[in-house]
């Protein structure tokens, strides 16, 4: 008897084949998303173990790096300053980012000069200067690129970079590039800045962090420089007054706001009484 004529025979059932040419666009973007669910079905419990594991590392990261930095500060700076400054040199080579680099490169050498300089022994009467004029430069030009960027990043969300007819895309890539740079730069500076505020206060002996000064400061010696007062309180100098703090310390003005505003110091360099900061900042260093 023929196997095709009987009806009770028949073959077991062919799993019918989707044809993908058939399909629009929707049912392919549906049928891919099947597939991910099926292939990932009962990971559920294994992601939120991922992400508590991730969470309780952050928590227990914060509280270490807290703790470190209240009994340890001046290795915490040193080895947060450092990763700052070095980490951006792998990611810039890898993605050609030559731009930051170069400027990057720039502001290492010259930083280093300044590091060098600040670090020597017996310190020269020069260095405070040299150093708080280089960091002040960095720092007015850090605030104006985050200030530049911060607009630019505002004008394209608003819309304004229409008027000027340049692309959403550029202008936002500037500001962002801009505020960038601005944070950057302005972070390592103060860091730089206050490590060698506090090296060549420490060689000079009129200042430690202990706050016992080793020398003794004499009424016509600035603190910070650890040169002659030559300009009396109730005259005004050719290049710059003397400044006199409410401890009774008088110092150059150059010097005394180069402390307390670039090197970010709110104390007296001798007697480390709190320093007035509201009144020099209304009249900043040009």
């Amino acid at each position: 008897m023929d196997a095709g004529a009987a009806p009770g025979l028949e073959g077991p059932p062919q799993q019918e084949q989707i044809s993908h040419t058939k399909l629009s666009a929707d049912d392919e973007w549906n049928l891919q998303q099947e597939r991910m669910y099926r292939l990932h079905r009962g990971h559920e419990s294994m992601h939120l173990e991922m992400i508590v594991v991730f969470l309780c590392a952050l928590v227990v990261a914060q509280v270490v790096l807290v703790r470190w930095r209240q009994r340890h500060g001046r290795s915490y700076n040193l080895v947060t300053l450092l990763q700052m400054w070095v980490v951006p040199l792998y990611f810039t080579i890898k993605l050609y980012w030559w731009r930051f680099l170069s400027m990057w490169g720039m502001f290492s050498v010259i930083t280093s000069y300044i590091l060098f300089r600040a670090t020597r022994k017996p310190l020269s009467g020069r260095t405070p200067r040299l150093v708080y004029k280089w960091f002040l430069l960095i720092y007015k030009l850090s605030y104006a690129f985050g200030v530049v960027g911060y607009l630019a990043i505002i004008f394209t969300m608003c819309g304004f970079n229409l008027f000027f007819r340049i692309k959403a895309r550029d202008s936002m890539d500037f500001g962002i590039v801009s505020l960038f740079y601005g944070l950057y730069y302005g972070v390592m500076g103060r860091d730089f800045a206050e490590i060698c505020s506090d090296y060549m206060a420490s060689t000079l002996g009129f200042y430690s962090v202990s706050g016992m000064p080793t020398r003794s400061l004499s009424d016509d010696i600035c603190a910070v420089c650890g040169q002659k007062i030559i300009v009396e309180l109730d005259e005004e100098g050719l290049i710059e007054n003397t400044y006199q703090l409410s401890c009774k310390h008088v110092f150059h003005e150059f010097c005394i706001r180069g402390w307390c505003i670039v090197g970010k110091k709110q104390t007296c360099p001798y007697c480390k009484e709190k320093v007035d900061l509201k009144r020099m900042i209304n009249n900043p260093l040009t």
